[in-house]
């Protein structure tokens, strides 16, 4: 019988005083036993709408019903069926607004917690230490794959299960990209991270790091060493600021450096040299999930203040609804309907304040919320130290620039097909090198889809 409780089961998760100072993982999964009963509020529906809103089309009713029998390997080779990087997608997929947003269990209650069954599916698969699939025999096929992180990983894994010869080029010394350099290792275990990478290697696909694209190597040269196919997964890793007076001061950088720096350099470990900004108090400008990111670890970092400035409300953030939760109960303080409208600095130039402008909701926009309005004679002063840009990003112009023939459209994202495939021939490409700045699984589903048109292209010559 279906366990018919109108909430998820509870997930374990660290004290906020305690976890606030640390960067050990906030959640701390399912045991078997919570996975059984969350298992079992599963419906089993025919038509399965859960599995409409999965970007990679991960069959959810299959893998659960495995679970609820006691076999969590059978659920384990049912998710990698389709998606190669579950532990990953348990742990940062907007669930929320996709598979989840679908059950019918949500229609009277709690969803199923399909993120979380995820989650506990691979890491259960990772603590047994068995192995996954051998390497598929060759077909005769070479394809380039520029970017290690979700897209192109997703791209490379996929075409590996169908006999390519697939090399992944990574700019950066570790593959991953925001995987390893964006989300933090209290979100996202950094080993957990290199072991679904493993996992990929396993399959034959190989990976080539500091190699930039572009500077080493052109994609016209890639295709003269004898790659058919060259799929750009190179993500949106440009920061965008905001082109208000002060930005150039000391103490002001853009949230993707300040995560770097913590995440992929080790800057909140011992022992490593990697310089961070050491602040006190600090103004995250942003509503996102990358501003969460930034305002927790300033807070790890030893923040005795840490701010969330957003000039629109808390309904409309764009951040996960449980980013902002863990933010509030660690105690980031939340400024909405706030706009900054200069930074100032001292005699050193260092940031001391941050001149914000008071907000309000008028008409919504193009994209349907209501745009902010400023207040007039609402300005004041917030004292700060530092100031991360957590606004957004787009994507480095470095590949399209040194390659003939693509095109791409204002925003420097790279025009593709409904095959994914760019406007110079055998070059495809997806992610946020298309779409701007996403989330990881819909650059994920965005890798699967290129996969399947490059084998569905080379299968015919």
């Amino acid at each position: 019988m279906p366990n018919m409780s109108l909430t998820k089961t509870p997930m374990p998760e660290q004290d906020p005083k305690v976890r606030a100072r640390n960067f050990e993982e906030v959640t701390l999964g399912y045991t078997p036993e919570m996975a059984m009963e969350e298992a079992s509020r599963c419906l089993n529906c025919k038509n399965m709408p859960c599995v409409s809103g999965c970007p990679v089309g991960v069959p959810i009713p299959q893998f659960i019903k495995k679970l609820t029998e006691g076999d969590t390997e059978g659920a384990y080779e049912v998710i990698t069926s389709a998606n190669g990087l579950p532990a990953v997608c348990g742990r940062v997929c907007p669930q929320e607004r996709q598979c989840e947003s679908k059950c019918v269990r949500g229609i009277k209650g709690e969803p199923v917690g399909i993120g979380r069954l995820e989650r506990f599916t691979a890491d259960t698969h990772r603590k047994s230490g068995k192995t996954i699939a051998a390497k598929p025999a060759p077909n005769g096929h070479k394809v380039a794959v520029i970017g290690g992180g979700p897209s192109g990983l997703t791209c490379a894994g996929d075409l590996a299960r169908l006999g390519y010869e697939v090399t992944v080029f990574e700019a950066l010394h570790a593959a991953g990209g925001v995987l390893m350099y964006g989300i933090p290792e209290f979100r996202l275990p950094k080993q957990i991270v290199q072991q679904e990478i493993e996992n990929l290697k396993a399959l034959g696909v190989n990976i080539m790091t500091n190699m930039v694209i572009g500077k080493i190597l052109s994609i016209d040269e890639l295709m003269e060493q004898g790659y058919e196919a060259v799929f750009v997964g190179s993500g949106a890793g440009l920061p965008r600021f905001m082109g208000i007076e002060g930005e150039s001061l000391v103490g002001v950088c853009s949230a993707n450096e300040y995560l770097t720096r913590i995440n992929l350099m080790k800057g909140y470990r011992e022992g490593y040299d990697t310089p961070v900004l050491q602040s006190k108090a600090v103004a995250v400008i942003g509503g996102g999930n990358v501003a969460m990111d930034a305002a927790r670890s300033a807070l790890r970092m030893g923040a005795e203040h840490v701010y969330i400035i957003y000039r629109r409300g808390m309904d409309e953030m764009p951040a996960r609804k449980e980013e902002i939760h863990h933010a509030m109960e660690e105690g980031v303080e939340f400024l909405n309907l706030n706009n900054p409208v200069k930074l100032l600095g001292d005699e050193n130039r260092r940031v001391r304040a941050a001149l914000l402008q008071k907000m309000e909701l008028g008409e919504p926009d193009e994209s349907g919320r209501r745009s902010p309005v400023p207040v007039e004679g609402s300005e004041y002063e917030l004292p700060v130290d530092t100031v991360i840009i957590a606004i957004g990003t787009s994507p480095n112009p470095l590949i399209r620039t040194t390659t003939e023939g693509l095109e791409a459209n204002k925003r420097g994202c790279l025009v593709v097909n409904e095959d994914m495939l760019t406007t110079r021939d055998g070059v495809y490409a997806g992610g946020d090198a298309v779409t701007g700045a996403a989330t990881v699984i819909l650059a994920m589903g965005a890798g699967k889809a290129a996969a399947k048109s490059i084998d569905a292209a080379l299968q015919q010559k």
